[in-house]
């Protein structure tokens, strides 16, 4: 990612999750939550601290993955959203390996979804991903039923 990427990031996370989350999280709960989490600001610092990788299709930007650096030999995918119409293609499951080949010394990947994101959760599952657990999450005053999933990772080569 650069920062010349911003704006197709901010626009990919809005499709994305109007998409994914109708009918689970109330529109003004996302537009709120996205307006915070994929500020100019904040994706500044979330491409500069961490490894933040974009999916280009046709010389357009389609999609991204938002990893947390590793720390105890474990890693989290933070996001991965892509524009709607280019889902089951290959490009998410290309961008989530890109980014566990660059976690390097990580064990684990751990990802929370919310339980209702059926296709979310389906992708987790083909890629390997378990639950480890459910829980409730607070999520501006909506509460959302949430699983942590896990991704025993290979020893690096």
């Amino acid at each position: 990612m650069t920062q010349d990427d911003i704006p197709f990031v901010q626009e990919i996370s809005r499709t994305s999750w109007h998409a994914t989350y109708e009918g689970i999280i109330p529109r003004p709960i996302q537009d709120k939550f996205l307006q915070t989490a994929y500020s100019r600001n904040r994706l500044m610092h979330r491409f500069q601290d961490s490894p933040f990788f974009v999916a280009e299709h046709n010389g357009t930007l389609v999609g991204f993955a938002n990893f947390s650096n590793v720390k105890d030999e474990l890693a989290e995918l933070f996001a991965i959203y892509l524009i709607p119409k280019i889902q089951g293609q290959g490009i998410g499951t290309a961008l989530l390996q890109h980014g566990m080949q660059a976690l390097q010394g990580a064990k684990s990947l751990t990802v929370c979804v919310e339980k209702d994101n059926i296709t979310g959760v389906h992708f987790y599952n083909a890629k390997g991903f378990q639950i480890s657990d459910e829980f409730d999450d607070q999520f501006d005053g909506h509460i959302l039923k949430t699983v942590r999933m896990v991704l025993e990772l290979p020893p690096a080569e």
